[in-house]
């Protein structure tokens, strides 16, 4: 359930455009309510769910087949509901129309909270559990996940081994082998986390890559009115919030593509930055409506892969006993980055704006306000986003390049802890 919450968070933006093109398309504060009420009405839909899972996990081992089968509907279901909101969220609706598209939208949504329940029951119905067995391995049901301490001593030695020859052929200079990480999944305090070169590193990447792209987003609505796209405002928000769950649906591939894509986490953090700095330099050079669309949605796609994945590269970098502290830190730089690149939009648009007389309908008060039309006021906010978010790519690639060592010896130790247990372990009886 937290995956897919993980997964079907962009969703929000889109659901409440539908939710409010068929209660009250010219109302605005029907946002505030469906703020308000939907959160609860979800978590009560979500509840019995969730309790199910409660009352069966004490007897449910964690089967590969069986997870396998339950994410990958859930993936499914998750790649209609994203194309759904793209076609038919990009546009604004009223009437019978906008309901029909609403009760839609509302099917895809429920039906991700029975492929577990279901599945689950299946697999209790078609299955028998043995208490006594042992913790199984992933890769293989059959294996156990643990083997004795012989057999780990020499993975770790053969592991160390991998990593000295590593490094002794890495020709980067002592500046990108000077503290880097050794192993995956070591455990880092909150001491240790600051003094550590590579969180740095990442930490920048974080700040000057998917922060920028959530200060976009929040930015769109003025961005729209000042390049004459208000009436698209709808479709933008439709797009970045669609093209910001596919990023997060993306952000699965290392996991389905480990066997066959021997690429560090890291690396597709790196791969996952590339779109931001061309996003913001394609905007910057040319800004109408179809480029303004597509940079929506190359920002929304990065942003996503990078949101979702970075939990995971936080807990395979820094230990994942310490993640609820590690990743808090980490997140640091979201407040940071809004107050420090919103400043950026706001000098910029206020030094291009002319102020203008705003008078209020409801009391009369007349006051001014800066107003700016035009590309000159987004065109300097854009490429300094550019040259930050291309600040934060050549961060994670640097990144990649120290921790690279560190995924290769993991899977080596992998490798050769699957070729040793293909042999029979002598046990002794008590």
């Amino acid at each position: 359930m937290g995956l897919l919450a993980t997964f079907c968070a962009p969703f929000s933006a889109a659901f409440y455009t539908l939710f409010a093109n068929a209660f009250s398309p010219t109302s605005p504060s029907v946002y505030l309510l469906l703020n308000a009420v939907l959160p609860l009405a979800a978590s009560i839909l979500a509840l019995p769910a969730i309790l199910l899972c409660h009352t069966q996990d004490s007897n449910l081992q964690s089967v590969p087949r069986y997870d396998r089968r339950v994410f990958l509907g859930l993936y499914i279901l998750a790649f209609i509901t994203g194309i759904y909101l793209v076609v038919f969220g990009s546009f604004t609706t009223t009437g019978s129309t906008a309901w029909v598209i609403l009760t839609g939208a509302m099917v895809l949504l429920a039906l991700p909270l029975i492929i577990p329940a279901c599945s689950s029951c299946s697999y209790l119905d078609t299955h028998s559990i043995d208490d006594s067995a042992s913790p199984l391995n992933h890769d293989d049901p059959h294996k156990p996940l643990l083997v004795n301490n012989n057999l780990q001593n020499e993975s770790n030695a053969m592991t160390e081994k991998t990593m000295e020859q590593q490094l002794q052929r890495t020709s980067c200079g002592t500046i990108l082998d000077k503290g880097r990480l050794v192993v995956l999944g070591e455990e880092h305090s909150a001491k240790r986390l600051i003094g550590c070169v590579d969180f740095w590193l990442y930490y920048t990447a974080y700040f000057c890559g998917a922060t920028v792209g959530l200060v976009y987003s929040n930015n769109l609505g003025q961005i729209a009115q000042s390049l004459h796209q208000q009436s698209q405002l709808t479709m933008l928000l439709a797009v970045y919030s669609s093209f910001s769950f596919f990023g997060r649906l993306l952000s699965a591939l290392p996991d389905f593509l480990h066997r066959k894509v021997s690429l560090a986490r890291t690396g597709w953090l790196a791969a996952a930055l590339v779109p931001m700095p061309m996003a913001f330099f394609l905007m910057w050079k040319q800004q109408d409506g179809s480029t303004l669309v597509l940079g929506t949605a190359l920002v929304g796609l990065s942003s996503g892969f990078i949101f979702a994945a970075a939990v995971s590269v936080t807990s395979e970098l820094f230990g994942p006993n310490s993640i609820g502290v590690n990743h808090n830190i980490l997140i640091t730089n979201i407040p940071l980055g809004s107050l420090l690149y919103g400043q950026i939009s706001a000098l910029v648009y206020d030094a291009n704006g002319q102020r203008m007389p705003v008078t209020d309908n409801r009391t009369g008060i007349i006051d001014t306000m800066i107003v700016c039309m035009g590309t000159k006021c987004y065109s300097t906010t854009f490429f300094v986003w550019g040259c930050i978010t291309f600040l934060g790519l050549a961060s994670s690639m640097v990144l990649f390049i120290r921790t690279k060592p560190a995924y290769a010896s993991t899977a080596a130790s992998r490798s050769s802890c699957k070729h040793l247990t293909k042999f029979p372990v002598n046990r002794e009886t008590p």
